[in-house]
């Protein structure tokens, strides 16, 4: 599943990673997006794209209450079609959710919590997560009166499909992630499920870098950016983390003799 992301990149940035039109309204940098929060979404209409916000928490427009939202976060890609929230934004709504990263917690043998994982592109591209989204407004029946425009609720959710090998050290499901090439087809207006189930697939392996951060991340009231900041991991033996970190001190050894190399050939 999906729980928590990270969304600090500039609006401006990510339109341009989208080639898309700029948000009507800009979020704050945001290092653990929890349910019901605002994010960014890319949407298509007219063979244009626009990078817009949603509420992530997807509101079936049959919905009596917007609360149902906080429990529709995810959407299992195996039975969106059974779903009835579902099964006219996988047909007609559906978006991109940008992401500098997301979180997932694993458990820890021996240990009562569990370990928190900041999962992130090893490129440092964005990740793409394969979205759907719908429109609510309360009912005249709730209120006694006709709603208005401005009490229109645009949510969404993430689609979610088994693990990659990686990922499945750490838990049994994992986002969909969307490479570009697979854009269009996802923002199109064809209601082709079949074709769009093909996509719905783990991401391939190397793709990603997954690391142990900090359980500041447990709590929605810690945001900033030392929330990714490197801990121990606790499900890897101490030998392979003792080599991982002798290799990146030979590494940075090396550069910094390639740097000196240059200064001298320079002189």
């Amino acid at each position: 599943m999906c729980g928590r992301f990270v969304s600090a990149s500039p609006p401006d940035e990510l339109a341009r990673y989208f080639g898309a039109e700029p948000p009507d309204q800009e979020l704050e940098p945001n290092f653990n997006v929890a349910p019901t929060r605002e994010v960014y979404a890319v949407r298509a209409a007219d063979g244009h794209r626009k990078l817009t916000t949603l509420r992530w928490g997807l509101i079936p427009f049959w919905a009596k209450d917007a609360k149902v939202g906080s429990r529709m976060i995810n959407a299992r890609s195996e039975t969106v079609l059974d779903k009835p929230a579902y099964r006219q934004a996988i047909r007609r709504r559906r978006c991109l959710i940008p992401a500098d990263g997301f979180y997932e917690w694993a458990k820890v043998p021996g240990h009562s919590k569990k370990q928190p994982y900041y999962i992130h592109r090893s490129d440092g591209e964005p990740v793409v997560f394969a979205g759907m989204w719908e429109r609510w407004r309360p009912s005249a029946e709730e209120d006694g009166d006709e709603p208005s425009e401005t009490e229109v609720v645009e949510s969404c959710t993430i689609l979610t499909c088994a693990p990659n090998e990686s990922m499945a050290e750490i838990h049994n499901r994992m986002p969909v992630l969307l490479a570009p090439a697979a854009w269009d087809h996802w923002l199109s207006d064809t209601e082709d499920v079949a074709a769009l189930h093909e996509l719905l697939v783990p991401a391939p392996e190397g793709l990603l870098t997954l690391r142990p951060v900090t359980p500041m991340v447990n709590s929605v009231r810690n945001n900033g950016p030392e929330l990714l900041d490197l801990e121990t991991d606790p499900l890897r033996p101490a030998e392979d983390r003792a080599a991982e970190n002798r290799a990146a001190e030979n590494r940075a050894a090396a550069d910094v003799q390639v740097a000196a190399d240059g200064d001298a050939a320079d002189e």
